[in-house]
């Protein structure tokens, strides 16, 4: 637990959602100003413990006490898009007054609004400056914002509000590099109390310790993600020799007390025969054997509470041991010949995206890297080539099976069961497939019955994915849309597991640019107003920005040592 004194404690919180399903019971958490780390399994309770600490939502027992104010940034951010810029900054009244004072209306009511705040412009617009953003007018609709700009709107509204706690949930997911450089600026000069429940590895890497949230409880460990996994692997590794240390002595006790079964009976045997040839008086013989039927009482009490005391701690060390299960990712046999034909955009013009029309071969299985700026039209790209969205004109000949699991994971029907979910996407599939398939994604039982609008963020991509993976013809191009998103650190591993071992065609829009280098990427491609075009790493946006880290910052440039891609745009 942090040594400085709480902004932020969280008493014997217990919270339970409608249907019965404890999330939280008798929850202690206490944070101290500085950066902390919030990390855990997906469906651990990470955004649900943010939204109670907020007070979006009400604990069943317990209760969350501050230090000032606390400002959320959620992890799926929804904005009236017909709100202007001004009013989603919470300024808009004060701008009003401000207004109607400098246009000579000197009306009380007006001062008392704007109090002492004269400068609320020039901050509002320094604030969206800051975050990249100077060129959104405050009068501009939210509406014609970028996912990405959003977000960063929403952190502009609590830099300007400065709350005494900032708790941000995923707030990497749909940000460009840019705007990711811009964020970790951001949280590093946050002076106050900060809780970042995140993926981002990079964004990990800026914190002052790391909370983990495991099993209803929270560990504390110093310094940044890397010290943790050092710490954590100490820790797991000591464990593992505490509990074969454990496994051998129940061994051992198990062993003696078979050996003292079988003296035991030795002497059984040796009594039995001493009465039946009548060697000593009858007197004498009854005594020994009640002196040795308490003798092997004894000895057997003894040896069994030996084994069940080294029981005890096998278990013990052995629930130290973490094992804990992950996503089998076992993606279909699609193997795409070199050169075969599989997908080909003619002149195709985006509903939204670059004026100019996009031609664009992708043959064989390569595997492409889709980067550009927040805005620039990658997701529009993808829904286009999926079917999802038409294009203004040009041709899409897509010439092998599509899968696409897009970033709003809006595939599945919120109010139907999953197993019912992954049948709509397989009709041939027997049910006992796809709860098997399930399973492989921690799914498992009476869970494959849980409604889809159930599930937390990462568990409702397992489950996408799932259902993805049974479409049936199996997708030979895979399209994936920041998949990367809603994943926690283990789920982005066995992903990037299962997408090494995919042999058809991969085209992956992300901004995590360390989980694109380690899936062996052929192809950058950018996407911006000129178009599609194949560039080299260092074109890659923000990329120069990275490259000057020094040598031993966790930001790592990427990809370190690739030359400019081949295959053009």
């Amino acid at each position: 637990m942090p040594a400085s004194a709480p902004q932020l404690t969280c008493s014997e919180l217990s919270f339970s959602w409608p249907d019965g399903t404890d999330v939280f019971d008798g929850l202690q958490l206490a944070v101290g100003p500085g950066r902390t780390g919030l990390i855990g399994l997906n469906g651990c309770g990470k955004s649900t413990l943010m939204r109670l600490i907020a007070g979006e939502l009400t604990p069943t027992g317990g209760q969350v006490t501050a230090v000032g104010d606390i400002g959320h940034l959620p992890q799926d951010l929804a904005l009236d898009t017909e709100q202007r810029v001004d009013e989603a900054l919470g300024i808009a009244a004060g701008r009003r007054a401000l207004h109607a004072i400098e246009s000579g209306d000197v009306r009380e009511e007006h001062f008392d609004t704007v109090g002492d705040d004269w400068d609320v412009e020039e901050r509002a617009r320094a604030a969206l400056g800051q975050l990249g953003l100077a060129s959104v007018g405050l009068d501009r609709r939210t509406g014609d914002l970028s996912g990405g700009e959003c977000v960063l709107l929403r952190l502009a509204a609590l830099l300007l509000a400065r709350p005494s706690v900032l708790l941000l949930d995923e707030p990497t997911n749909n940000l460009d590099v840019y705007a990711r450089e811009r964020l970790y600026d951001a949280v590093a000069a946050w002076t106050g109390a900060l809780v970042v429940v995140s993926h981002d590895r990079e964004l990990l890497e800026r914190v002052d310790r790391i909370a983990e949230l495991r099993d209803g409880s929270v560990t504390w460990y110093g310094g940044n993600l890397s010290a943790y996994e050092k710490a954590l692997a100490a820790e797991q590794e000591a464990a593992g020799r505490t509990a074969r240390v454990a496994e051998a002595d129940v061994r051992r006790q198990k062993r003696e007390l078979a050996e003292a079964h079988v003296k035991l009976s030795r002497r059984k045997r040796y009594g039995q025969k001493m009465w039946d040839t009548k060697r000593e008086p009858k007197a004498v013989m009854n005594q020994r054997r009640r002196t040795a039927q308490e003798s092997a009482g004894k000895h057997r009490i003894l040896h069994s509470e030996r084994l069940a005391e080294a029981k005890e701690r096998r278990d013990d060390a052995v629930e130290a041991v973490r094992d804990d299960d992950e996503i089998r990712v076992e993606l279909p046999h699609t193997r795409v010949h070199p050169g075969r034909g599989v997908l080909a955009l003619r002149d195709l013009r985006l509903a939204h995206g670059p004026a100019r029309g996009l031609s664009w071969d992708l043959r064989g299985p390569e595997r492409i890297a889709l980067v550009g700026r927040n805005g620039a039209g990658k997701t529009t790209l993808l829904r286009t080539i999926a079917g999802e969205l038409a294009p203004l004109s040009g041709e899409v000949a897509a010439e092998v099976p599509v899968g696409f699991l897009p970033q709003r994971l809006d595939l599945l029907d919120d109010g139907t069961s999953l197993v019912d979910n992954v049948a709509r996407f397989a009709p041939g599939a027997t049910d006992n497939r796809i709860r098997a398939r399930l399973a492989h994604f921690l799914f498992k039982g009476a869970r494959a019955d849980l409604p889809a609008g159930a599930l937390s963020g990462g568990e409702r991509f397992r489950a996408t994915l799932a259902a993805l993976l049974l479409t049936e013809p199996a997708p030979r191009l895979l399209m994936l849309d920041e998949p990367t998103n809603s994943l926690d650190l283990s789920s982005v591993r066995r992903l990037t597991e299962a997408l090494e071992a995919y042999e058809g065609a991969l085209i992956v829009a992300s901004h995590d640019l360390p989980f694109l280098e380690s899936l062996g990427m052929t192809r950058l491609v950018l996407l911006d107003g000129d178009g599609l075009r194949a560039v080299g790493p260092g074109e890659v946006p923000g990329a120069s920005a990275r490259a000057a880290e020094p040598a031993d910052s966790p930001v790592r440039p990427w990809p370190r040592d690739s030359g400019t891609p081949a295959g053009g745009g």
